[in-house]
């Protein structure tokens, strides 16, 4: 069976690829043109030792990406405001380095007979799915599938789709083992959901994209989280049901340098996955929300 899982994301990752390192990387006058291009487009500003360094991470990953696309590939890469960091950075400031203990490895999913569609995808079954969003920013991905797991999963029982505070988890969930801008999981964000009766939405608590301090209040809660559905670490068979009979389906992945290059087409180094063999940790930390609605 192939179900479309939505909603993917790492615990807060983001990409690039390795810094070139070499200080004598030649750079033509081209990429320096193309360089300053791209920060006026982003809005950058160096000071003159920093901007060498930066100027050569920058001609390095643009050399990449132009190597990329002039292969056959089924997916393109492409700048973004991401090109002047290595990955080693991108790391460093973005990816939680400690380990977790995801909650979902305690599963409480209790798997069914069947029978199963041969396809699912949740987008084209109703506004069940809500659009892609810019997810630039600390704690992102980690956020913006715990969100975007709940508001299906209201819309699925309500029809109406929400639009929840992604900042709130941020600023707020650190208790429950997340890290806001430093990283968190989805089972655990859920769980911080359902003890602290509600999650606002995203016109009340609007999305800063860094650390800040908790804003939450009561009266304000849109969203509830009744139970969380934690799948049992390394059962697929179970992820492919869920998504199929209930819910699509939030879990963690192993981020490569080369994911936030990632501009369009099929992303073929995760995605499509190959199902029954734990790629990329997938089946590592798998779970829903079930709303309280």
């Amino acid at each position: 069976m192939w179900a479309v899982l939505s909603l993917l994301c790492a615990g807060a990752g983001l990409l690039g690829p390795p810094a070139c390192g070499a200080a004598d990387l030649y750079v033509s006058s081209l990429e320096k043109v193309h360089f300053k291009s791209w920060m006026v487009q982003h809005q950058k500003r160096y000071s003159s030792e920093e901007y060498q360094r930066r100027l050569q991470t920058f001609v390095g990953n643009w050399r990449r990406i132009s190597a990329h696309n002039a292969g056959n590939h089924t997916f393109k890469m492409g700048l973004n405001q991401f090109s002047d960091m290595s990955f080693a950075e991108i790391k460093h400031k973005y990816l939680w380095s400690e380990p977790q203990n995801c909650s979902a490895t305690r599963g409480n999913y209790l798997r069914g007979t069947g029978p199963y569609p041969p396809f699912v995808d949740w987008r084209t079954k109703g506004k069940y799915v809500s659009p892609v969003k810019n997810q630039g920013g600390c704690g992102s991905c980690w956020t913006f599938s715990t969100t975007g797991a709940l508001e299906s999963a209201i819309a699925i029982k309500t029809g109406k789709l929400l639009s929840l505070a992604e900042q709130q988890l941020v600023d707020c969930a650190q208790n429950f083992n997340n890290h806001g801008c430093q990283g968190g999981l989805p089972s655990q964000a859920f769980e911080y959901i359902r003890y602290n009766k509600g999650i606002m939405g995203e016109d009340t608590y609007p999305y800063k994209g860094q650390d800040g301090d908790c804003k939450f209040q009561p009266s304000k809660a849109i969203a509830f989280v009744k139970d969380v559905a934690n799948i049992t670490i390394n059962d697929e068979e179970a992820m492919v049901e869920a998504v199929a009979l209930y819910n699509p389906v939030s879990f963690a992945f192993e981020v490569t340098d080369d994911f936030m290059m990632y501009r369009k087409g099929v992303y073929s180094r995760y995605f499509l996955i190959e199902r029954g063999k734990n790629m990329c940790g997938l089946a590592a930390c798998a779970s829903y929300p079930i709303p309280l609605v």
